[in-house]
């Protein structure tokens, strides 16, 4: 017998996702991704100075907090020919990999962690137990009986007040949940550690970019000014300080803190993330074996060496894989029509040109037009358009992106370190390569992939600490700062992986101001709903064939859409002011 589920929202998500999914037998045979709010971020910023399109579009999102407004102002340089400081790339790379490792870490424990630890069962589990576990797999200093017996008591004093908060909803006590208590109060201590945690992380941002969340960035360069006078500190007034730029100067004291963070990120992901990650994998193998779906993956490369100019210095490459196959990695080039097109055919958008054609992002239209049913209503016309999320395609065929394709490119590539995490990962679990492909090999690459970064961070520091002593102080390219200095039309392309994938603006310039301008970002790449030949995105596609314990507590697709990290909110933008509200359920 087949039956329609529904998830409307699936929770622990940025922004808004409804998935639907047909089931026959406990099986889902196929699904449809949707997302329900309006994308408008392009509207607003037709008509405005280039130079400010990166402080709009970084707003996109409360989450993605830095590679919105990198992509935008990597857009402007490229499209003006702007080029940037080595220190200014060097900043970039910090702030960049500072997001992506807060970002992971977040993911993992806060949003995703509590699809395989059950809460409830940590009030069953020995402290010393626990304790002997943690150490026989990490070696965290917050590894004690008594530090454990203490998250115990802090969350039995929840359960019997009814207080559970964040973890009120869960599934706890599903069968498909199977940790033993120790290994469930060990995660959720590490769970509750993470919160306070993120906060020596995102100084970083701070530091180099005035705030978090939002913090500030420059066309040109980066947005803070470096004094070599410790003397000078915050109000760097010596000739080395450019005032305009962030109103603080980094200097000895900055750098500290910059260095102090990052000896701090290491520690956490070494002794903590990497082994929790391992140890929970170990206990759900099965899960190596489903939620895979396109077996196409897709890099636009990031973290530059030689400037962004250069992709032969990238650390993450840019490249396609196809049909799982390592041995061919295929070119990308985001200026060539025919790789980068988004489609409409089943998104409430017009083309003038029709809907079933594709559009390259420089010739994109944003163009409303909502044709699905008045809520309240049972299920969506997934024949027709059924999601505000357009259908982006590299030469015709659905991809995957994110933490998976970036580990899956670095490990073709022969990236040695990456093939040394790798092996040790599939070692320790006893599982071949073609692991990876799969909901819990997403996950684990998630893991891998922040080790890589947290250790590169320390190479971009230390760099950048080289140019300063070696008198090197810029950070900012004033050439082209000038209007006057530009040709009258002009476009271009920022490209960078962000922590869920790859994410370019395209941006077309005329007359000094924003003519067109066009975001693809990694959850339209991944969320996005079916094209005009029938092929479902990433979503839908690692669906299909799962097996559902209890349609009612639907975990197991919790499980591999969480995988993906989805940042609805990344994917559309703007809800209708007069947009009613409905009860939904909380998963």
């Amino acid at each position: 017998m087949s039956e329609r589920l529904v998830i409307d929202p699936i929770t622990r998500v940025e922004g808004h996702l409804r998935i639907e999914a047909q089931i026959k037998d406990g099986v889902i045979e196929q699904a449809w991704s949707t997302g329900t709010m309006v994308r408008g971020i392009e509207l607003i910023l037709r008509g405005r100075d280039p130079r400010d399109a990166w402080a709009f579009a970084q707003r996109i999102c409360g989450v993605c907090t830095v590679v919105h407004a990198v992509a935008s102002v990597r857009a402007v340089e490229n499209a003006l020919a702007w080029a940037i400081p080595p220190n200014a790339e060097l900043i970039r790379n910090l702030m960049i990999g500072a997001q992506y490792i807060h970002d992971h870490v977040m993911h993992f424990y806060h949003l995703h962690a509590l699809d395989w630890v059950d809460v409830v069962s940590t009030l069953k589990a020995d402290p010393k137990a626990t304790s002997a576990l943690a150490q026989s797999i990490g070696s965290h200093p917050q590894s004690s009986p008594g530090y454990f017996a203490d998250v115990q008591k802090r969350l039995k004093t929840f359960v019997e007040k009814g207080q559970l908060g964040i973890f009120k909803n869960g599934y706890w006590g599903h069968p498909a949940y199977r940790l033993p208590p120790e290994a469930n109060l060990m995660a959720v201590a590490h769970y509750l550690e993470a919160l306070a945690w993120q906060r020596e992380v995102v100084a970083l941002h701070t530091i180099l970019g005035g705030k978090n969340p939002h913090p500030n960035f420059v066309v040109g360069g980066a947005p803070i000014a470096i004094s070599i006078y410790p003397e000078h500190g915050a109000q760097g007034k010596g000739p080395h300080y450019r005032g305009g730029q962030g109103g603080t100067a980094l200097d000895i004291v900055g750098l500290g803190r910059i260095q102090s963070a990052i000896e701090s990120m290491r520690a956490f992901v070494g002794n903590v993330y990497v082994p929790d990650t391992l140890a929970i994998a170990g206990f759900y193998k099965d899960w190596f074996k489903q939620g895979e779906g396109l077996g196409n993956f897709l890099c636009y490369g990031d973290l530059p060496a030689k400037g962004f100019n250069d992709p032969s210095g990238f650390l993450f490459p840019r490249g396609a894989i196809l049909d799982r196959d390592l041995s061919t990695l295929h070119e990308v080039d985001l200026n060539a029509e025919d790789h980068v097109q988004e489609y409409v055919s089943h998104s409430w958008y017009d083309y003038a040109g029709g809907k079933t054609q594709g559009l390259h992002p420089y010739r994109g239209e944003t163009t409303l037009n909502y044709t699905g049913p008045k809520p309240p209503f049972e299920h969506l016309p997934v024949e027709q358009a059924y999601s505000w999320i357009k259908s982006p395609r590299w030469k015709g065929k659905a991809m995957e992106v994110g933490p998976l394709a970036r580990v899956l490119m670095l490990y073709a590539k022969g990236h040695e370190q990456t093939r040394d995490l790798v092996g040790m990962a599939l070692k320790k679990l006893d599982l071949p390569v073609i692991a990876l492909f799969s909901t819990m090999g997403r996950t684990a690459a998630r893991t891998l992939e922040t080790k890589i970064l947290a250790d590169a961070m320390q190479g971009w520091y230390d760099q950048l600490v080289a140019n300063i002593k070696g008198g090197d102080v810029s950070t900012f390219n004033e050439t082209r700062w000038e209007p006057s200095t530009w040709p009258r039309h002009a476009q271009g392309v920022g490209c960078m992986e962000a922590p869920r994938g790859g994410l370019a603006h395209w941006i077309v310039i005329d007359d000094g101001k924003v003519s067109n301008y066009q975001a693809v970002v990694p959850s339209t790449w991944n969320a996005g709903p079916r094209d005009p030949q029938g092929q479902p995105g990433a979503y839908e596609a690692a669906l299909t064939g799962h097996a559902l314990h209890d349609p009612k507590q639907p975990l197991e697709v919790l499980r591999t859409i969480h995988s993906f990290d989805p940042c609805i909110a990344c994917a559309v933008h703007l809800v209708d002011e007069n947009e009613q509200t409905y009860e939904a359920r909380v998963l």
